[in-house]
């Protein structure tokens, strides 16, 4: 079939197999078995014999986890029962530091930061 200028030829348009995606594929697979029931239905009301059925392609099934990736999850499972644990749990109080004590660190800060500055430091 020689294609004239200005047409492609129908092995132009069709796009090679590796080009496409594994969804594509897919769908490519699905669509041809559906050819395949479609034809022996028209064969079996034309009057003619029904192909011998063709065993269906096995689809693989769900892919399994590599172990540490399993482990992953788990862990991450636990921690959220801990994390729900803990959010169920009344909130901590905060302590309350008494008058004196308040006092007491003030005056160490206020002595902390004379010896600096008799030493010439600006910082700690």
């Amino acid at each position: 079939m020689t294609a004239s200028r200005g047409q492609s030829t129908l092995r132009d348009t069709m796009t090679p197999l590796q080009d496409l995606t594994v969804e594509q594929l897919r769908k490519l697979v699905a669509i041809r078995e559906q050819i395949e029931t479609l034809q022996g239905e028209i064969d079996l009301i034309a009057g003619g014999e029904a192909p011998a059925p063709t065993a269906p392609l096995k689809r693989r099934g769900r892919r399994k986890k590599s172990r540490s990736q399993a482990a992953r999850v788990a862990v991450a499972a636990r921690w959220a029962k801990v994390g729900a644990k803990r959010a169920e749990a009344e909130p901590k109080r905060r302590r309350k530091m008494s008058a004196v004590a308040r006092a007491r660190m003030a005056a160490a800060a206020k002595a902390r930061w004379a010896k600096a500055k008799a030493a010439g430091k600006n910082r700690l």
